[in-house]
């Protein structure tokens, strides 16, 4: 469903894939080539969410208030991204929480479950677990990093190939 709120509506471009059973409300901006998954939210009524080009959002995670997600970068399955960044192709591990003011930095990655608290600076290159998430280890060249241009290819495959049934 894509709806407007308070006279916006959403700015998706028309290379970018939107499922069906997603969720897209008001002030959202999604460039090209990239992916909203099923039961997805991204509920732009009090900030602007912004995907950019390559980004993908998984199954079941919620973006709300000020969320941008950076090139290429991956939001995992049932993740929260609350009026935070994810960096150009860092990684929010499924089941992960986000939380305000906070930064995912440039091909960093914040481990399953984890909770990132408010005004938590992850640094590039480096994953980040735990509740609270702290610091585990520096990565280089992690294969993660690569997870969107995977989905810009599974997104391209479903845009020409799925059909909705009765």
């Amino acid at each position: 469903m894509i709806r407007s709120f308070d006279g916006t509506e959403p700015d998706i471009h028309e290379s970018a894939y939107v499922d069906p059973a997603a969720v897209v409300i008001g002030d959202v901006t999604i460039e090209a080539e990239a992916s909203v998954w099923p039961n997805v939210t991204l509920r732009g009524d009090h900030g602007n969410i912004t995907l950019r080009e390559g980004a993908n959002v998984q199954d079941n995670a919620v973006l709300h208030e000020g969320a941008e997600i950076g090139p290429y970068a991956t939001v995992g399955h049932t993740a929260i991204v609350h009026n935070s960044t994810v960096e150009e192709r860092a990684l929010v591990g499924m089941s992960a929480t986000v939380l305000d003011r906070s930064t995912v930095g440039e091909r960093a990655m914040v481990g399953a479950n984890s909770l990132v608290t408010e005004d938590t600076d992850i640094e590039p290159n480096t994953l980040y677990a735990g509740t609270p998430a702290e610091k585990i280890k520096e990565v280089e060249d992690s294969p993660w990093a690569y997870a969107g241009d995977r989905y810009v290819e599974l997104s391209r495959e479903h845009m020409e190939s799925s059909e909705i049934l009765d």
